[in-house]
């Protein structure tokens, strides 16, 4: 059997376009269609950094009827189409590189149902989630997956990416909790795959297929969702070090000691400095800090689990351990860890954020070695994320387009770095458009071959999402 080609497509011609846009108004209304500048430009662009991309057209289909239409009519006019949300990835999966259709889900924006005897919720994938979050947590349940952007990213997008977050080292991922999807084909075919039920093997797991499959594959219209009973009692810390080796030492102590804290956050020198400008007084002279967070029935036993912890990182060298008395004081926290990513642009204009993943036990290592990286190539490094799980932000900072040819060389070196360490190019943000040339790196000729059959098998017209995730096969 010979590799599918990959194929590539120029800009569709406006002539096809004017087409295009009276065949949608056609079936979805002319409000949901758009072609005005503003929108377009909207629409051009993400969190990634990776480029400006305009679409011809946006549609906003507002049930998984229309859903299915937007999609059949692409394909019958041969158009590219490319699903999108709140454009907050970090990858450039939703953008829309040969132009075409963008097709925003952000109407499809309702919780349909919440079930506290069954724990499980059915939502549309244009909700917040942070609404949902909230949603859930009213009726005393939890929905543990929490990308940094929950404030305004969408279910759908979570699902895409298959989203992590602070809570991942105790709670998993998106896939973890996704069992059921209303899920409508390249092609406009409309599927229930999953169940409702908590517990289910029948047949193949498509469900686990589609989630992480970065809107190459199709996407979910509903998304039903397994949930957990909510913990009565979260406590939080901010553990003080003077250097960020001392701190990554510390995370792999107090997992090898067999403690599994919710989160165990990591912010190096760098990303200290950058909150401080936006008035979080960190201790003066800490060269990092460790966020870490336990959750529970039990108040006394997270007391007692805090103390352990505690210790364990005075005796990895921690200045301080300071234990959030309140709400207020945990949530000023969390308010500093989210702001580290845009705090970072008052240091340098321009950064691009990778979301490395190492075997725990290689954090100290990976770490240094960035570090030392940066020196050498005359680039900021920022080290912060979810260090308890691997799962590190790597940011490269610089001044401009001037210094962009050093800035791939560094992101290179990171990659390769990463992997010779055993572990990922991305850990929750994606391959999409940023990093498809890279994904080699990891995966071997026969691993991307095998997957550029399934995206051809779903879609043979290779017009949904195009030019994401694999590199071009490379010919014998």
């Amino acid at each position: 059997m010979s590799l599918p080609s990959e194929r590539t497509f120029p800009r569709p011609d406006p002539s096809l376009m004017e087409r295009a846009h009276t065949a949608l108004v056609a079936v979805l209304s002319a409000g949901q269609v758009r072609r005005d500048a503003p929108t377009l430009e909207s629409y051009a662009r993400d969190e990634s950094d990776s480029g400006v991309y305009p679409p011809d057209l946006v549609v906003f289909p507002e049930d998984t009827a229309q859903v299915s239409a937007v999609f059949r009519t692409c394909q019958a006019l041969g158009v590219p189409f490319t699903p999108c949300g709140a454009r907050s990835g970090k990858s450039g999966g939703s953008l829309p590189l040969r132009g075409g259709v963008a097709v925003s889900l952000e109407r499809m924006n309702r919780i349909l149902s919440v079930s506290v005897e069954d724990l499980t919720a059915v939502a549309q994938p244009g909700v917040i989630t942070g609404d949902f979050m909230k949603a859930v947590e009213a009726q005393g349940l939890f929905y543990p997956p929490d990308p940094n952007s929950w404030e305004f990213c969408t279910l759908g997008g979570n699902v895409a990416e298959n989203a992590g977050g602070p809570r991942a080292l105790k709670y998993g991922v998106t896939r973890d909790y996704i069992i059921g999807l209303e899920w409508v084909l390249p092609s406009g075919e409309v599927l229930r795959v999953g169940r409702r039920t908590l517990k289910g093997v029948a047949g193949y797991d498509l469900v686990g297929l589609f989630v992480g499959s970065e809107g190459t594959l199709g996407v979910a219209t509903e998304i039903t969702v397994q949930l957990v009973p909510r913990p009565r009692y979260v406590k939080t810390a901010l553990v003080v070090f003077d250097s960020v080796y001392a701190a990554a030492h510390a995370i792999t102590a107090v997992l090898t000691a067999g403690i599994l804290p919710r989160t165990l956050e990591l912010l190096d020198d760098t990303a200290l400095h950058a909150v401080r400008h936006r008035g979080f007084p960190f201790p003066e002279g800490a060269g990092a800090a460790v966020i870490a967070e336990v959750d529970g029935n039990v108040e006394e036993g997270l007391f007692a689990e805090l103390t352990q912890l505690g210790e364990i990182c005075e005796r990895e060298g921690a200045r301080e351990v300071l234990v959030a008395q309140d709400e207020s004081q945990r949530e000023r926290l969390w308010t500093a860890r989210r702001l580290v990513s845009p705090a970072l642009r008052a240091l340098k204009p321009h950064k691009i954020s990778e979301d490395i993943a190492v075997p725990r036990s290689r954090i100290p290592d990976i770490i240094r070695a960035l570090k030392d990286m940066g020196e050498e190539l005359g680039l900021l490094v920022a080290t912060y994320g979810h260090a308890g799980d691997g799962n590190l932000h790597a940011n490269l900072l610089y001044d401009g387009p001037h210094q962009r040819a050093l800035v791939e060389k560094g992101i290179q070196r990171m990659l390769e770095l990463t992997v010779a360490m055993g572990g990922t190019i991305t850990g929750e943000h994606g391959v999409g458009h940023a990093k498809r040339e890279y994904l080699a790196m990891e995966q071997a000729e026969g691993v991307l071959a095998l997957q550029r059959r399934l995206k051809e098998f779903f879609d043979p017209s290779g017009l949904l999402n195009p030019e994401k995730i694999f590199p071009a096969p490379k010919w014998p």
